[in-house]
Order: C-alpha cells, then structure tokens, then sequence
C-alpha cells in the first residue's frame, strides 16, 4: 500500500522531527512506520486521524460496506507497525468497526460531543501515539483544536481515505501531514 504525504502547515520543526519528515517524503510507503518509532525528542505525540469508512445508507446508525470494510483494515495495515497508546472513537457502528481492526488488543474508548475537550486535553498532556476516528466534520475540527491544518473541507460522499498525521511537540509546535490510505473511492 503506497501513502502519499502532502504537508499542509509548515513550522519551525526541530532537527529530529525534520529528519523525520524529510524521510516520510522521500519513502512514502514508510511514511507511517516512521513515525512510529518514538523520536528522541521527549513529550513528542503522534496523532493519526481518520474519518470512518464508507458506510451503508440505510438507517442512522448504519455498518461499514464491504469497501468500508477494506478501508478498516486497509488502516490497521497502515498503523501495523505503530505502538498506539490509544484508540478513541465516536460511538456509531462505522468508526467502531473503522477502529475495531487497527485496536489490535486495545480497548476502543468511545467519546461523544460533551467529551471532546477531554479527549482533547488527554491528547495534549500524555505524550504517545493516538489513534482517532471520527466523521466528515469531526476529523478536521479536532485536527484544528489540536492545532493542525486540516486542509479543504472532506467530500461527505466520497472521500474516505483521509489520514491525518499530527506531531505535537512540546514547544506546543503542530506538524500536519496529509496522507491517503487503501483504495481511492470510486468517482460517482
């Protein structure tokens, strides 16, 4: 599976977290391994942001469909070789079962609107690697209150394959990187 980065802000980045991401630009299909080795610089936290896989169409809370399906696990290949720390997600049936693939053996821990600054500061304030899916319009608002660009606005109707990649640094510095995961979604 080839990742193709697209860095969406740039910053002031310390040494390591250069060499990092020169790296995840020049080898794309190491992208996520990269960051998955903690970097020597301490406090560093990696957040990878999805929204959930393609989804049925026929009730509120519908199940992933088959590509959907493709898509989670086409994430938990992506991640196989990051150590996540944790994995939130909204509590629908798609981001769980987006999730439930890439949980490994972690616990899925479900947030709704009132925990978002929870979630949020939990983030912030416990370096590690975090795992994060939510919805069209709830990915790129969290990328933006932890402090990322989260770019254009997601497609509702076809795009699936959104990964961001947030470093947060403890200068309170916000690298976003741009990846794309499984397959494209079919143009309708």
């Amino acid at each position: 599976m080839r990742l193709r980065p697209r860095i969406l802000a740039s910053i002031a980045v310390p040494a390591v977290a250069r060499a990092w991401l020169l790296l995840a630009l020049l080898a794309p299909s190491l992208t996520v391994t990269a960051c998955a080795t903690r970097p020597t610089v301490t406090g560093v936290t990696t957040v990878y942001l999805v929204r959930h896989g393609e989804k049925k169409l026929d009730n509120d809370d519908p199940d992933l469909t088959e590509a959907g399906q493709q898509r989670a696990q086409a994430l938990a290949h992506a991640l196989r070789s990051v150590p996540l720390d944790a994995i939130f997600s909204t509590d629908t049936r798609r981001t769980r079962q987006t999730a439930a693939p890439a949980a490994r053996s972690l616990e899925v821990r479900l947030y709704g609107k009132e925990d978002v600054a929870r979630v949020i500061m939990h983030i912030r304030r416990t370096p590690g690697r975090y795992l994060v899916v939510g919805h069209s319009n709830t990915t790129p608002d969290l990328v933006s209150r932890l402090g990322g660009d989260p770019g254009a606005a997601i497609d509702e109707n076809t795009e699936f394959d959104r990964l961001y990649v947030l470093v947060l640094h403890p200068d309170g510095s916000v690298v976003t990187v741009l990846l794309r995961y499984g397959a494209p979604a079919p143009a309708k």
